[in-house]
């Protein structure tokens, strides 16, 4: 659709794309670095299967848990994943985002696509974050920044490994 808006990020990553690739979909790693700055993430698990779901919940520095979960629907080792995006409860149940406080726009479900891009031994990764168009600019803004800190994080675990 024309008018649909996307949160595009985008990241070139010193590490393989096979490296990448698991840490996103290795649960151990992705609780290394998902989640702003100052977050943690306590839950994570990953049915790596088309149909399979994942769910997370990561927790800002106040003790509040944000969760959120989908289904694959794409899987493309090691270049590219598709999923749906929702936000839950701590037992994995959808809840509207306005159950964390946030508007009323957001929709139940967005999607998520990740592509990530071999470049000479190091990765590109290119996240996709679509249905937002509904999202207020304040709200998108956030949703940005706490990407953008947990690809910082992302980029930080793999200068470690």
């Amino acid at each position: 659709m024309a008018d649909e808006k996307e949160l595009v990020l985008t990241c070139d990553l010193d590490a393989p794309r096979e490296v990448v690739w698991k840490a996103w979909t290795d649960p151990d790693m992705f609780m290394q670095w998902w989640g702003p700055k100052g977050f943690t993430t306590p839950v994570s698990k990953i049915d790596l299967r088309k149909g399979g779901e994942y769910f997370s919940c990561m927790r800002a520095p106040d003790g509040q848990d944000f969760c959120s979960k989908g289904v694959y629907m794409e899987i493309v080792e090691p270049e590219r994943l598709v999923m749906t995006d929702s936000f839950a409860d701590k037992d994995g149940n959808k809840v509207s985002a306005t159950y964390y406080g946030m508007g009323a726009e957001f929709p139940m479900e967005m999607q998520i696509k990740v592509t990530f891009e071999e470049q000479n031994g190091r990765t590109k990764l290119i996240v996709r974050h679509s249905d937002v168009k509904n999202i207020s600019e304040t709200e998108l803004k956030d949703m940005q920044q706490g990407w953008n800190e947990s690809l910082d994080k992302l980029a930080e675990l793999l200068a470690k490994s």
